[in-house]
């Protein structure tokens, strides 16, 4: 679980550069939340593109997490890259004034939604790609929105874990008011990850990290320590957001299937 965050500095900002000019893309755009992954992200982008190169996009819903959107705007200022604030309740209590819930979470996966459908008319305004910062541990749990929080061009946090997320949150130098944050999605008043997963991530993370990395088996981690059922409980996590992390399968007909057999676009022209 450490990292050297010198050398993962390194890595993520070459990525980051590749991705984008390999696509014919030299900027990037974030969807800034005044959270630990979105700071993450903007800063590895403004040390790898630039900061003339990187929009950070602030999408509150009304004055829910006001604090957030100022976090947000004060740190894109620090890193010196360009940012816009668009609040997004009057899209989001249009569709819910056709269509009325009391369900929060319905509500939580529109606002994620519809900040993606922003994200991605911006990008496209702006030519520029969408940067992700889903985590590890969020992708692996399945604790996102599909076409929501989880979509992206190119994500340069999928392969770090929460926890380490934080440390090289240190190193980039990242405001300590934000490291220090709960995380949050910011569904509603109070939501916190840990909250809703029932667990701290540093607690998550050592049995992902047991699960996946080491490939024990959910009985060979519990006999290292952890809780069975909790062993358990995110093992069931894992399988059960499979379909998130995913292509929606194609049933194969012909002998090159898009995503099965025909997997040489970056080969083109060489």
């Amino acid at each position: 679980m450490k990292i050297n965050c010198p050398f993962v500095e390194r890595v993520l900002g070459a990525f980051i550069r590749e991705e984008l000019h390999r696509s014919g893309f030299t900027r990037g755009i974030v969807g800034l939340s005044g959270g630990l992954d979105s700071s993450v992200c903007a800063a590895l982008a403004a040390r790898a593109l630039g900061p003339a190169n990187v929009l950070g996009l602030i999408l509150p819903y009304g004055d829910l997490a006001a604090q957030d959107a100022v976090d947000a705007a004060d740190f894109a200022r620090r890193l010196k890259i360009r940012s816009r604030t668009l609040n997004i309740a009057p899209m989001v209590d249009a569709y819910f004034a056709l269509e009325p819930t009391e369900d929060r979470k319905l509500l939580g996966n529109k606002m994620a939604r519809e900040r993606m459908s922003i994200l991605y008319d911006v990008s496209a305004r702006e030519k520029a790609l969408i940067l992700g910062t889903s985590n590890k541990t969020e992708l692996l749990i399945g604790y996102g929105t599909v076409h929501g929080d989880m979509a992206c061009a190119v994500n340069p946090l999928g392969d770090l874990y929460k926890t380490q997320v934080r440390r090289l949150a240190e190193h980039l130098e990242v405001p300590q008011t934000i490291r220090d944050k709960a995380p949050t999605a910011g569904l509603w008043t109070g939501q916190t990850d840990e909250g809703e997963i029932g667990m701290t991530y540093e607690e998550l993370d050592r049995i992902l990290f047991t699960l996946v990395d080491r490939r024990l088996s959910p009985a060979e981690a519990a006999a290292e320590g952890f809780a069975a059922d909790t062993v358990a409980r995110v093992w069931a996590l894992v399988r059960d957001s499979e379909f998130k992390r995913r292509m929606p399968p194609i049933a194969k007909l012909s002998g090159r299937t898009v995503g099965l057999d025909f997997l040489y676009p970056y080969d083109w022209g060489k």
